[in-house]
């Protein structure tokens, strides 16, 4: 286990559907920005409250002009967390500022590529079965109650 701080950052991304003539505006929060800060609690909350101020979103960056200043709403919810409401002409975003200890970490490996015989066989038999999807309890645990 580590004991590294990392600041986050999240964007409301939305994106806007039209279905048989409807309009559907879709939100969904994208992680945009992970700052490593260091062993420091303390240090990381401040790194998170000085995001909050001063991040603009990339939506709101690429309409803006040198001096343009958005106007900005922060809020620090009781977790800790921070959400920002940020505006400028007729655009508005929402952003989340969160601090986060990593508490693990594991490189993706992938499997060696297939031979040629593997190849046909899989064409011959189709798909291998999908992974079982996660459960809990894992299986050999007795449920505790």
């Amino acid at each position: 286990m580590t004991a590294e701080w990392y600041v986050l950052i999240e964007e409301d991304t939305r994106i806007t559907e039209r279905p048989e003539g409807v309009e559907l505006r879709l939100h969904r929060w994208m992680l945009v920005g992970t700052h490593h800060i260091g062993r420091d609690e303390a240090e990381a909350a401040a790194a998170a409250e000085d995001a909050a101020l001063h991040y603009i979103p990339g939506v709101l960056a690429r309409h803006m002009q040198p001096g343009d200043e958005p106007a900005r709403h922060a809020f620090l919810t009781q977790d800790g967390a921070w959400v920002v409401l940020v505006r400028h002409r007729h655009r508005n975003c929402h952003i989340r500022v969160t601090t986060a200890r990593l508490m693990h970490s594991r490189e993706g490996k992938e499997a060696p590529p297939k031979s040629l015989k593997e190849k046909f066989r899989s064409a011959m038999e189709g798909p291998p079965p999908p992974a079982k999807p996660w459960t809990w309890p894992p299986a050999g645990r007795p449920e505790q109650d």
